[in-house]
């Protein structure tokens, strides 16, 4: 993608004004990072989730034996403050549909269990290298006990819009679907809805009576080596997958990626000390919060349920990636897609009034005037190393709020390689 214009950048503002068809929204959860939770840990991540209006986690769970015995924690934390949970099957593990059965059975009764049009939600990562018939049988297995549920999986093979109704056809025991891609597909460019819109008509068409779930997320960077390097172009995904899904989508469930993925670094969640991240990923991890954009969420959750979102604070959520795209570092390998991500701070402006946004770093600096509402601006790296970036909002010429990164951007040196932003906030 060419370099952005900043200056236009800066006015590119958004007045949410109509009502989407909303349902309900959640957060993916890795239950494999919950090896050492406690039922507090998942209180405190729910807590975290319904502040800003998250309904519940889809719980992506593997068939490592430890994950299962997580649940009744999770569950417990939930039923305690009537927060929903479903199940996700990571189906890139080998599951055995008596397996998946037992667990459905365990929870669907839960009063945290999440229904759709009273039938227990169950999803996927993954599943479509799985026949018809297995997905037939484990449903029909769980009717034959009493447990009629809502199968709306994320078949990760299903990306071009132009397959969507032959996988209905492939697939006839499946009732919704959830399209996983809320990235661009290695390509300069922003992700478009074609793949959203197919696929949600195809189900309608299918005569379908599951949710189309749609996936936001704010990021997609990996490199934990063995060819899992890479970075997709999300420098301002955040803002406009969210518009895509509020004014162009209007999906039946919003699903944001991730709560809780840290190797992919699309997290969202506090970094739980509790984590075992690994050897790598610590690497490109820890010191990088990710929890102001989660107020970015909260402003367009309001929306997606209540048809307006009323600004009651100055305040402007930034982000940026401490070392530029071109920078050689001492270990790891250099991503795939590595020129695709701007060398620029990005700032996300929620203002009660119009007022003038000034950013810098460095030498580089940049001021727009930015309206009442939202809207988002950029200004490119420094040339100079050690440069942290300045954020103001400047209103009849007085500065009411400023802000500084809490971390340099080093342009001449780096250990490993991390494309993986620091969120802050202006508030």
């Amino acid at each position: 993608m060419p370099l952005l214009n900043h200056a236009i950048l800066g006015l590119q503002f958004l007045f949410l004004t109509s009502l989407s068809n909303a349902e309900d929204v959640f957060a993916h959860f890795m239950v494999q990072n919950s090896y050492s939770y406690t039922q507090a840990d998942w209180a405190a991540d729910i807590a975290a989730a319904q502040a800003i209006g998250i309904d519940g986690f889809a719980l992506n769970t593997a068939v490592d034996s430890y994950e299962q015995t997580k649940y009744p924690d999770a569950f417990a934390a939930a039923e305690a403050v009537d927060f929903d949970l479903f199940i996700s099957f990571d189906m890139t593990y080998e599951w055995e549909a008596a397996d998946m059965v037992s667990l459905v059975k365990s929870y669907a009764t839960s009063s945290s269990y999440y229904q759709w049009e009273g039938k227990p939600l169950v999803s996927t990562f993954g599943g479509d290298s799985d026949a018809n018939d297995f997905w037939n049988t484990f449903k029909t297995t769980l009717a034959n006990e009493g447990i009629s549920i809502s199968l709306a999986p994320a078949f990760i093979d299903y990306r071009d819009p132009d397959e969507a109704a032959q996988m209905f056809s492939n697939f006839v025991a499946i009732d919704g679907f959830f399209n996983w891609w809320s990235w661009p597909a290695d390509e300069n460019a922003n992700l478009t809805t074609d793949t959203d819109l197919a696929y949600k008509k195809a189900l309608s068409a299918a005569g379908r009576t599951g949710p189309y779930i749609m996936s936001v997320s704010p990021w997609q960077f990996k490199e934990l080596g063995d060819g899992q390097d890479w970075v997709e172009q999300c420098d301002t995904l955040w803002k406009y997958r969210w518009e895509q899904a509020v004014h162009d989508v209007e999906p039946d469930i919003i699903e944001i990626l991730t709560w809780n993925d840290y190797g992919e670094s699309h997290y969202i969640g506090d970094i739980n000390p509790v984590v075992n991240l690994g050897d790598l990923a610590p690497l490109y991890v820890n010191g990088f919060d990710h929890s102001g954009w989660r107020i970015i969420a909260e402003h367009y959750i309001t929306f997606y349920k209540n048809g307006s979102a009323p600004i009651t604070e100055d305040r402007v959520v930034y982000w940026y990636r401490v070392y530029p795209n071109s920078i050689t570092c001492s270990q790891g390998q250099l991503p795939r897609n590595s020129p695709f991500p701007e060398d620029a701070l990005f700032a996300f402006t929620m203002l009660t009034a119009a007022a003038h946004i000034t950013l810098t770093v460095g030498e580089s600096t940049t001021t727009f005037l930015a309206q009442e509402g939202v809207g988002i601006g950029s200004v490119p790296f420094s040339k100079t190393d050690g440069q942290k970036p300045e954020i103001k909002i400047v209103r009849n010429g007085q500065t009411v709020k400023s802000g500084t990164g809490s971390k340099a951007i080093s342009t001449t040196s780096c250990d490993y390689y991390n494309f993986n932003p620091l969120v802050g906030v202006v508030e």
